[in-house]
């Protein structure tokens, strides 16, 4: 992998960085929601009534294994096809 990333020009690179980026922080923003939704009575937000349902949860818990995929994908810049 690291002759790769010698071998990239500089529009690779920055293509690279800013998807990285890009993945990381979407990955952060997935797995705050998820959180968010699965321990929601922790949050003292009066939001509890609607969002403490079975369904809710799964989809926290969804939300936490996507947000987990991007970071993954975000710190492993593997985007180019061989």
């Amino acid at each position: 992998m690291a002759a790769e990333k010698e071998n990239m020009n500089a529009r690779d690179r920055g293509f690279v960085r800013m998807r990285s980026i890009m993945d990381m922080g979407m990955g952060v923003l997935w797995l705050g929601m998820g959180i968010f939704l699965v321990f929601i009575k922790k949050f003292n937000t009066g939001l509890e009534v609607q969002f403490n349902t079975p369904p809710m949860k799964g989809f926290g818990i969804i939300c936490i294994i996507y947000g987990g995929f991007r970071i993954y994908r975000g710190i492993r810049k593997n985007y180019f096809k061989k």
